[in-house]
C-alpha cells in the first residue's frame, strides 16, 4: 500500500527550487509540441517565423528559471524577461511565453526587497521592448502596447495582493499566538495566588497562635506539626503547579483536585483554629471537566479570606452537586477577629468570578448584617444526584 502521506511530507521537505522545477519543465515540454508551436503570447504584430536554435534558447530562458521563483525571485524575472525578450523579437511566439505572467506574480508575492526599483527597472525594460517592437513590426498601435502593460501590472498587483494576505494571516497567528500565552500566564498567575494564598495564610494563622502556646508544650507541638504538614502540603500543590510548564507535564500524576479533597482543606483550616462545619451533598461525577477544579478554588478562596478577615468566626461550607451543575456556598458568622496575615490585594475573588463567568455559572459574594461574609457559586457541569 502506497503511503501518502509520507510522500507528501518528503515532498515538502525538499528544496522549493527542487519543487517548482516541475512546473518549468511542463511549460519548456510544452513548448516543443508542434501541436502548440506558434500559439503563445504575441506582441507588436510579427509574423510568426519557424522554430530554430535560438528558438529553444528562448524557450528554456522562459520556462526553466521558474524553479527559482521563490528562492531568488530577481533572477527568475530578469532571465524570464530575457527570453520573452528573444521569444517577441524574433517572432517565435512560443506557449514558453506564458511564464512571463507567473514570474510576475512571483514577483509580486514574494520579493521583499528592491521592489520600487524592480517595478521601474521591468516598466523602462517593457517600454523598450515595446519600441523595438513597433520599429519592426507593421505598427500596431499603441494602445494594443499598453493594454498588454496593464495586464502585465494587474498579475504583479495579484502576487503583491497574495504577499499581503500571507502578512496579515501571519500577523492574526502571532496576536492569537500571544493572546494564547497571556491567557496562559494568567491562568497560572490564578493558580499560584489560589494554592500559595491559601496554604501561606494557614501557615501565618497557625505561626502567631504557636506564640502564645508555649506554656501547653501539647499543643504547642500540634500547632506546629500542622504549620509543618501545610507546608508539605504547599510544596505538593506548587510542584503540581510547575509541572504546567514542563513539556512532558501530561504524563505526570493528574493534578485537577476533585471537590472529594475539599474535605482535606476543611480539615487544614480546622487545625489553624478556624471551626468549620462541612456539608456535602449528591453525588460527584466521575468527569466534571473544569467544574470541578473551579468549585475546589472557590471553597479554598473562601476559607482563606476567614482565617484572614473572620478567624476563630464558626464558618459553614455546602458543595452541592446536581445534574447539570455544582453549587458552593461558604459563609461565616462575623464572630471572629481579623487574623494576622498577609493583606489581601483582591486577586482572588475577581479570579474565581472570572473562573466561574468563563463556564457560564453564576458567582457572589455578600455580608449579611449580623457580620461574616457569605460566597455563592453555581458551576455549571455537575452530576446526577
Amino acid at each position: 500500500m502506497i503511503d501518502r502521506r509520507g510522500i507528501v511530507e518528503r515532498w515538502h521537505r525538499l528544496d522549493v527550487t527542487v519543487r517548482d522545477l516541475p512546473f518549468g519543465v511542463l511549460l519548456l515540454v510544452a513548448s516543443l509540441l508542434p501541436a502548440l508551436r506558434g500559439q503563445g503570447t504575441e506582441v507588436g504584430g510579427l509574423a510568426t517565423r519557424p522554430a530554430d536554435a535560438l528558438a529553444g534558447v528562448a524557450a528554456v530562458l522562459q520556462t526553466l528559471p521558474l524553479a527559482l521563483r521563490r528562492r531568488w525571485t530577481i533572477v527568475c524575472l530578469a532571465l524570464v524577461s530575457l527570453g520573452f525578450a528573444v521569444d517577441q523579437l524574433r517572432g517565435y511566439h512560443l506557449f514558453a511565453g506564458t511564464a512571463l505572467p507567473i514570474a510576475l506574480i512571483s514577483a509580486g508575492s514574494y520579493l521583499e526587497k528592491y521592489r520600487r526599483t524592480t517595478l521601474i527597472a521591468a516598466s523602462v525594460a517593457f517600454a523598450a521592448l515595446s519600441a523595438e517592437l513597433y520599429r519592426r513590426g507593421p505598427g500596431e498601435p499603441a494602445v494594443e502596447f499598453v493594454s498588454f502593460y496593464l495586464i502585465l501590472a494587474l498579475t504583479w498587483g495579484i502576487g503583491a495582493w497574495m504577499r499581503s494576505a500571507r502578512a496579515a494571516e501571519a500577523e492574526r497567528r502571532s496576536r492569537v499566538a500571544e493572546d494564547a500565552r497571556n491567557a496562559e500566564r494568567a491562568r497560572i498567575a490564578r493558580e499560584l495566588h489560589d494554592v500559595v494564598t491559601h496554604h501561606v495564610t494557614a501557615m501565618v494563622v497557625q505561626s502567631e497562635a504557636a506564640r502564645y502556646l508555649t506554656a501547653a508544650p501539647d499543643r504547642l507541638d500540634e500547632t506546629l506539626a500542622a504549620v509543618s504538614d501545610t507546608g508539605r502540603r504547599a510544596i505538593t500543590d506548587l510542584r503540581h503547579l510547575l509541572d504546567l510548564l514542563n513539556p512532558d507535564h501530561g504524563t505526570a500524576e493528574p493534578r485537577t483536585p476533585p471537590v472529594g479533597r475539599v474535605l482535606t482543606l476543611v480539615e487544614q483550616t480546622r487545625r489553624a483554629g478556624q471551626p468549620v462545619e462541612f456539608t456535602e451533598q449528591g453525588t460527584p461525577a466521575t468527569a466534571t471537566g473544569s467544574s470541578d477544579l473551579v468549585a475546589y478554588r472557590v471553597v479554598q478562596e473562601a476559607l482563606t479570606n476567614a482565617l484572614k478577615y473572620d478567624h476563630g468566626a464558626k464558618t459553614s461550607v455546602l458543595v452541592r452537586h446536581g445534574e447539570r451543575e455544582i453549587t458552593v456556598e461558604v459563609g461565616t458568622d462575623g464572630s471572629g477577629t481579623g487574623a494576622a496575615s498577609p493583606g489581601g490585594s483582591g486577586r482572588g475573588l475577581a479570579g474565581l468570578r472570572e473562573r466561574v463567568d468563563v463556564l457560564g455559572g453564576e458567582f457572589s459574594t455578600d455580608r449579611p448584617a449580623g457580620g461574616g461574609f457569605v460566597v455563592r457559586a453555581r458551576i455549571p457541569g455537575g452530576s446526577t444526584a
